[in-house]
């Protein structure tokens, strides 16, 4: 007898839960074969940066990829999944939020936001690359359309969108944050600003702009796509709220982004994003072995980084085609349904 939609899902969360469990020595581990790199080529950026430039952008190149790899454990810090002490996750995550330019208490609210509410039409907005449906698009007036292609273009996602992450969103907190998420924004910035100002100090501002400028933007720029990619794909899964499911949304909404293994190293894992979404206390290191565990966790969409690259010409989402469509297929097929402004 096969079984229910429900049996289902409650097996596939206890075939998961075995993974869902840190280990201090590999979270240790981790720490130091990240965060010593990252030290070490900044360190060594610096000592460049005023007589041989090309060493020092190099080195600044190599330093994002352990920047994004540090963001990872801060991202696991903010779920509790990389320590099983709660303390130990929080000063982790602020000490790794400071690295990375990220304030831990602000984060970790709309990105656990984002996990509650991932691929539900009604609930978008906190901590999602925001996106319209078809018909949201066409209501829109000409002016409002033409800034909303803007955004999706990739220049200005890819390009803008990691100084106006690291420089503007991650400063400033949301209306409705809490007095305690306020000032742990505000010491972030703080410390940030005396980090930046004495290597000002010591070493000058271009070497600052030649190694923590091209550091923190090439590591906003991975970023970017990397949570764009894990969520926008032909087939996603959004539907709206009545008929969302947290199961689906998790397997049929996040990515399995298949890298080669030096990026699946510098990315922490985070390619097996449904695994993630699915089971958030499963840690980045336990995340690969849960999905080959787990064989229902295998049929989730598989993108190649030549496959993913396709979805760059995805805009909008179609809630009645069930699929991403492109600007251009708009225009085409739904032409009928503009309203003029």
């Amino acid at each position: 007898m096969s079984m229910t939609n429900a049996e289902k899902t409650k097996k596939l969360r206890k075939d998961v839960a075995p993974f869902a469990k840190s280990e201090t020595k590999k979270s240790v581990v981790q720490m130091i074969n990240t965060i010593i790199p990252l030290l070490i080529f900044w360190g060594m950026g610096y000592t460049f940066a005023n007589t041989n430039p090309w060493i020092s952008v190099f080195c600044a190149v190599i330093a994002s990829g352990f920047v994004v790899r540090t963001f990872i454990i801060f991202h696991d810090c903010t779920h509790g999944s990389f320590f099983k002490s709660k303390k130990a996750n929080d000063w982790v995550g602020n000490l790794t939020g400071i690295l990375t330019s990220f304030p831990y208490a602000k984060w970790r609210r709309e990105h656990l936001i984002h996990h509650a509410t991932s691929g539900n039409l009604d609930k978008r907005g906190i901590g999602d690359i925001d996106m319209l449906t078809t018909d949201e698009y066409l209501a829109l007036s000409k002016t409002k359309r033409f800034f909303y292609r803007l955004y999706r273009n990739p220049l200005v996602m890819f390009g803008l969108g990691p100084l106006y992450l690291v420089l503007v969103l991650n400063r400033f907190n949301r209306k409705d944050a809490k007095k305690k998420e306020r000032f742990n924004t505000y010491f972030t910035n703080i410390v940030v600003a005396l980090i930046i100002t004495a290597l000002i100090i010591v070493f000058g501002w271009k070497a600052v702009l030649l190694v923590h400028g091209v550091t923190m933007f090439i590591a906003g720029a991975l970023g970017i796509w990397l949570f764009y990619i894990q969520h926008t794909y032909e087939d996603s899964y959004f539907e709206y709220d009545p008929e969302w499911d947290y199961v689906k949304a998790a397997v049929e909404g996040s990515s399995f982004y298949k890298l080669p293994k030096v990026l699946q190293w510098i990315t922490g894992n985070i390619g097996y994003h449904h695994v993630h979404h699915l089971a958030p206390r499963v840690p980045n290191y336990y995340l690969e072995a849960a999905h080959n565990s787990v064989p229902p966790l295998q049929k989730a969409t598989t993108i190649t980084i030549k496959t993913s690259l396709e979805s760059v010409r995805y805009k909008l989402y179609d809630p009645e085609k069930k699929k991403f469509v492109t600007f251009k297929e708009v225009e085409k097929f739904y032409v009928g349904k503009v309203v003029e402004s």
